[in-house]
């Protein structure tokens, strides 16, 4: 009887394990993921003041960018603090915030992914039809974009929230996690996951393959593009306009379809939790360092807008 009473019994809370394994580094890691994420928070964001400040940056590219950012502080802010409350104490979660935050942060991974796409879709644009960008991609087509972008996400991970929140968790409430995750969440379940699972799967390979071949749709045209024109300055500067989002696709794409591998056992796990922390932590705070220590349009707004404080300061 007690062990059924037990079984049937509804948790309210789970408890996000983190990096339990190695706690004589939870001081470090406390140290430099805080350092990250403060410049995930001031990069993202000088991006933001930058577009939104700068008449010159009021063009597709950069108003790709400045979604990019939001994108990035959002799902970054919606993961790091608790992960940082792991490295000091127990971190725990209600079951309904587990799933708020499983919603929000899967929902800007998906619409990020999409949204690299429509960044991939505007270069090609640019590139191989100059003399029509303006008219191809026009205001309205990129607000369209990009709210197809969002919308994508929340609507996808919408569905397997829903899938998720019917399942019941009556067993033990420890996620060998940082975040709540689909796998890790289904693995606590005492009803059957298999809907929700396989649900899940089809959306996942749908929701990366889609905007991965897009892009690579994308850039064999621009390739075959520039391989046309003579080599020079022109040629150089296609290239340069491009590689930016080629590193950011790689790194963050790079990490997601290593989740997808199927690691051995022992080692699953340990490879979720690194890949996770790279898609994370790392990734956004690289894209403005990629996107803004190379670009001289955006070092020019932040120029001007640090300039114009400091006159408005002295007077």
């Amino acid at each position: 009887m007690g062990i059924a009473s037990t079984e049937n019994q509804t948790i309210t809370e789970f408890v996000l394990l983190g990096f339990n394994g190695i706690p004589e580094l939870h001081l470090p890691f406390f140290v430099v993921l805080t350092v990250i994420y403060v410049s995930i928070i001031m990069g993202n964001t000088l991006i933001l003041v930058a577009v939104i400040s700068s008449q010159r940056l009021h063009t597709p590219m950069y108003f790709f960018l400045a979604n990019l950012s939001l994108l990035e502080l959002l799902y970054t802010s919606t993961v790091v603090p608790k992960m940082l409350e792991g490295f000091l104490q127990e971190a725990a979660i209600s079951v309904a915030g587990c799933l708020l935050q499983f919603f929000i942060f899967g929902s800007l991974a998906t619409a990020e992914c999409f949204l690299l796409a429509v960044m991939a879709y505007d270069r090609y644009l640019a590139i191989c039809y100059p003399l029509r960008y303006p008219l191809l991609m026009g205001p309205r087509w990129c607000l369209g974009l990009v709210l197809t972008a969002w919308l994508s996400g929340f609507l996808v991970d919408g569905l397997v929230v829903a899938l998720t929140a019917q399942l019941k968790f009556c067993g033990p409430n420890r996620i060998d996690h940082f975040y709540c995750d689909f796998m890790p969440l289904v693995e606590l379940a005492c009803s059957d996951p298999s809907v929700a699972q396989m649900t899940t799967s089809i959306l996942s390979a749908i929701c990366l393959a889609v905007p991965f071949g897009l892009i690579l749709m994308s850039y064999a045209q621009i390739l075959m593009a520039v391989l046309r024109v003579p080599a020079g300055a022109s040629r150089r500067k296609a290239f340069s306009t491009c590689s930016s989002h080629l590193v950011v696709v790689s790194t963050f794409y790079g990490t997601l379809m290593i989740l997808y591998i199927e690691p051995p056992a022992v080692d699953s796990l340990i490879l979720s939790k690194v890949c996770s922390l790279l898609y994370t932590v790392l990734t956004p705070m690289f894209n403005p360092v990629v996107y803004a220590l190379r670009n001289k349009e955006v070092h020019r707004a932040l120029r001007r807008l640090l300039y114009v404080r400091q006159t408005e300061a002295a007077d």
